[in-house]
């Protein structure tokens, strides 16, 4: 064998032995990221789309502990007697339904609660109140509908799920979903809140929620509403006539972008489910400009007192 000839099976041993220990590496990795549970305890899973929702509620953390997925902070500890893990979906229905899943993989959650601001809709609430809605649909899942006349949208024929009334050419639709109790593909509109968790909000009394923070100050005092329809979609909504028609056509109480997405991972994996929102802006119902600017923080806190206070209660 010719000394050149030696350098070259030096150099693929040399090189097979890196990829072997490269693949290896890559794989032991993988397993790790994919399937180890970061915490046995029984948790309840709290999540706020981003920093200032969420961030009464740190305050209010005892014991907290850190773990990092992807990027993403998880914070175990107990508020209020109880065992919880609180991050951020971060905003949006993707990043809600990727995140959900996460805390669901890495945590034993029994519970996911929702706290955070959201855009109203029904023209009797106003900005500070809290809403704990019964149910959430995704009013952006939509068919994009053919103009056949002018000003006339018509869903083709084989479309059979467009039913609710369209916007233009937007036909909201169910969407299809698979859950551990029922592998078979069904269509869903709604994702309910659970009834249990629901009845404790009912019986909240008592929340001193603020009308006033930082020098700004709204007019009156915020109530408590429990029940009816929420509604989320992957858009920041500022527009009065597509509000006005999200009322009519889904009753709902306020919209959102993450809820609902959230509630589909919850009824996917068997998880009961609850949301409180707090109106941090009319969604383009008011008189000037978006008011989330200035009473996020109003209703980011009243969203999290609620949502302590719903803790505190329950058993």
């Amino acid at each position: 064998m010719t000394p050149m000839t030696t350098i070259r099976w030096r150099f693929l041993i040399a090189a097979g032995a890196l990829a072997l220990g490269l693949s290896g590496c890559a794989g032991v990795s993988k397993g790790i990221a994919s399937t180890t549970r970061l915490d046995d305890a029984p948790r309840i899973a709290v999540l706020s789309a981003f920093e200032p929702e969420l961030k009464l509620l740190l305050t209010r953390l005892q014991g907290p502990v850190k773990y990092s997925v992807n990027g993403v902070e998880f914070t175990t500890g107990t508020l209020e007697g109880k065992p919880v893990v609180l991050f951020l979906s971060g905003i949006s229905m993707t990043n809600a339904t990727m995140n959900t899943q996460l805390v669901l993989d890495r945590f034993r959650v029994t519970n996911i609660v929702f706290s955070g601001i959201a855009g109203g809709v029904n023209p009797s609430l106003h900005v500070g109140d809290v809403t704990v809605a019964a149910q959430w649909g995704q009013y952006l899942e939509v068919l994009m509908a053919r103009e056949t006349a002018p000003g006339k949208y018509t869903a083709p024929p084989f479309i059979t799920d467009a039913t609710l009334p369209n916007f233009g050419m937007m036909h909201p639709r169910p969407v299809e979903v698979r859950s551990a109790a029922h592998p078979q593909i069904v269509r869903k509109f709604w994702f309910e809140a659970d009834p249990k968790m629901l009845e404790v909000a009912r019986g909240i009394r008592n929340v001193d929620l603020a009308n006033c923070s930082a020098g700004k100050c709204l007019p009156r005092k915020p109530q408590l509403v429990v029940g009816g329809n929420g509604v989320s979609g992957q858009a920041f909504m500022d527009n009065k006539a597509y509000r006005e028609y999200t009322y009519k056509t889904f009753q709902a109480n306020v919209l959102d972008m993450e809820t609902a997405a959230v509630g589909m991972v919850a009824y996917s994996n068997g998880v009961p489910y609850i949301a409180f929102r707090s109106l941090s802006d009319l969604a383009g119902g008011g008189d000037g400009e978006n008011e989330m600017g200035t009473f996020m923080g109003i209703a980011a806190d009243n969203s999290a007192k609620v949502m302590l206070a719903f803790l505190a209660a329950w058993k």
